[in-house]
């Protein structure tokens, strides 16, 4: 356990950061797999919704570290694909 108080203020740091971060990507994957459940339904129109929902948040989890910018794009370019194909 810390023993000095900058080691209990990084402490707390890292365990806020921890819990600020699972609520992060817990909305992420909430907001994907409802995009995938939308494309999966093959309405295009209720996939564009959806997609147009999760774009936002894939981009501030890439701004906020949570996944890389490469990871959001790739996301973004699979699930636009398949929208466009149904």
């Amino acid at each position: 356990m810390a023993n000095s108080a900058s080691a209990r203020k990084r402490a707390n740091q890292a365990e806020q950061r921890r819990q600020n971060n699972a609520s992060r990507r817990s909305m992420m994957r909430t907001h994907l797999k409802a995009a995938v459940a939308a494309i999966a339904s093959a309405d295009k129109k209720a996939a564009e919704e959806a997609y147009k929902k999760v774009v936002p948040v894939l981009d501030s989890s890439a701004t906020h570290g949570l996944i890389s910018h490469n990871k959001a794009a790739r996301h973004k370019s699979r699930m636009n694909a398949q929208i466009k194909a149904l």
